[in-house]
């Protein structure tokens, strides 16, 4: 069904599409697993977090479906959501570890090395990160075995050495240097945005965009990746510990590289509207209709205070 922006609430959008995703991952991540470690894995994924990532996979997946109903790209679209959080999830577990942030609050709770210990916090992010491939190569599903071998592929290489993986590493070694507007950009784009606009692009996977929509949809995730980051970057100098359920000000106190210490308040922030007219107009120039859940996505993302 056609969404009509005058009426379009993404609050209840959000709060439709957020039981599915919360009822599934409670489903896939098993309590079974052995030696207390699906109590860590459990730990780091449920109940906390915005949920952007998933709330993204499935507003492209409505950007692309038409008016012809899939039950087997829903699901893969779910499947996808899913995964995609498992991998953000993980990544958070072992990016808060001493051997790399060393943070002990993360969505308002204690961090899963600081409540279950260094090892169980190294082996539950390992667990998820496999679980997500899992999830999106399902012997019990009807999704078609391309459409499952195109999202673990979009997941993986935004997770990897040319994504996060390679943006954590990039930010580890850059902790002290003063890097230039296009090392920032890049090592943010890494970092965060491959994993954002990865989660549009799996969502447009479980349907069949043309070329024109498949470039709007991602020039918008990329634009969408670096203000997140932007916005992140900001936060981190303006809002405190409670309201943003971590750590403030880490990144000032660990001497490491940011917009706001680059270019200074003011101009981040400018900068994070230009990234948001930027995802706007590439929305517009996709030329598809079903694009509400994105755009009101994407004014939350830069205009939250979390």
């Amino acid at each position: 069904m056609r969404q009509n922006s005058a009426v379009f609430d993404l609050d209840t959008w959000s709060e439709q599409q957020l039981a599915s995703v919360e009822k599934a991952l409670s489903l896939w991540i098993s309590p079974q697993a052995p030696a207390g470690l699906g109590e860590a894995m459990r730990y780091a994924v449920l109940d906390g977090g915005k949920r952007l990532r998933p709330l993204l996979v499935l507003a492209a997946r409505e950007a692309v479906a038409g008016l012809t109903p899939d039950a087997a790209l829903d699901e893969a679209a779910l499947r996808a959501a899913c995964a995609v959080e498992l991998i953000h999830a993980y990544s958070l577990v072992h990016d808060d570890m001493p051997c790399m942030d060393n943070d002990v609050l993360r969505r308002g709770k204690p961090t899963v090395h600081v409540q279950f210990g260094e090892a169980q916090a190294l082996l539950a992010g390992d667990a998820l990160q496999a679980l997500a491939f899992e999830l999106l190569t399902s012997d019990a599903s009807a999704i078609d075995d391309h459409v499952q071998a195109r999202l673990c592929r979009l997941l993986a290489a935004s997770a990897g050495h040319a994504g996060m993986a390679g943006g954590q590493a990039i930010d580890l070694a850059s902790v002290g240097m003063r890097l230039d507007e296009a090392q920032l950009r890049q090592m943010h784009r890494l970092k965060t945005g491959a994993l954002l606009e990865a989660s549009v692009m799996m969502g447009a996977a479980c349907g069949s965009p043309n070329a024109q929509a498949r470039d709007g949809l991602q020039r918008y995730g990329q634009a969408l990746g670096l203000a997140f980051q932007v916005v992140d970057d900001i936060l981190d100098v303006t809002a405190d510990s409670a309201t943003l359920g971590k750590t403030a000000g880490k990144d000032a106190a660990n001497d490491k590289p940011t917009y706001v210490s680059l270019l200074g308040l003011a101009s981040a922030q400018a900068y994070a509207r230009e990234l948001l007219d930027q995802a706007m107009s590439a929305l517009h120039a996709s030329q598809l209709t079903q694009t509400h859940a994105l755009s009101q996505l994407a004014q939350r993302v830069v205009n939250r205070n979390t």
